[in-house]
């Protein structure tokens, strides 16, 4: 148990160097005629808590809702991905609500201002251009760690801009840096209120976000 916890730690230290080695690059301040970037609305996260069949005590979730707008001239291809992370080197992909119980119960939470309301695992393919075709996706994370004090959301897949750059340890044989290929993504930057004894009362305060290649 011990080497195992050991491993997690040296791996999560290695994920944030290597994290804060390729973020470097900035996306490009004029896109080329070529690259599209989505326009994007966000809401404040929130929390919710549900019982999951077969699971026991009820689970608690977050949630952001984002408003998504395809301003380019033509329909774009939309493969998001997701991640949150906390400043206690915890990484958490989106929840795959495989059975829709998590998004139903948010779903109909805001009925009312999001009545076309979509899971972004089962979002379309394509988003169409146009204020017509926007689109609301709800992304959901599993509850973290309740001593992070700061969380960051990264949300890629609403820009089609990559860059690459070179690995800073890794070579191939012939003694060249490997390339690593970053994508342009979303960054929402959060701090965390409250007590970690009372995580039910506790919320996400804004505190700023940026785009970045990552």
């Amino acid at each position: 148990m011990k080497f195992r916890c050991l491993f997690l730690t040296v791996a999560a230290v290695i994920f944030f160097v290597d994290t804060a080695a390729f973020c470097a690059p900035e996306p490009a301040g004029a896109p080329s005629i070529n690259q599209w970037t989505l326009n994007v609305v966000f809401t404040q996260p929130q929390q919710i808590t549900v019982r999951i069949p077969d699971q026991g005590k009820a689970q608690r979730f977050w949630y952001v809702i984002i408003t998504v707008t395809n301003n380019s001239k033509i329909d774009v291809p939309f493969y998001p991905s997701c991640e949150l992370l906390t400043d206690t080197m915890q990484i958490i992909p989106a929840y795959r609500d495989t059975r829709n119980i998590v998004f139903d119960k948010i779903k109909a939470r805001h009925k009312k201002k999001f009545p076309f309301l979509e899971s972004l695992e089962y979002a379309n393919n394509k988003i169409l251009q146009g204020q017509d075709n926007t689109k609301d996706f709800a992304i959901i994370w599993p509850d973290f760690d309740a001593k992070a004090k700061d969380i960051s959301l990264f949300i890629a897949g609403l820009s089609n801009e990559i860059t690459a750059v070179d690995h800073p340890t890794k070579k191939d044989p012939n003694g060249t840096p490997e390339k690593i290929y970053l994508k342009k993504t979303l960054e929402l930057q959060y701090s965390i209120s409250g007590d970690e004894s009372l995580r039910e009362n506790g919320t996400l305060v804004f505190k700023g976000k940026r785009w970045i290649m990552r």
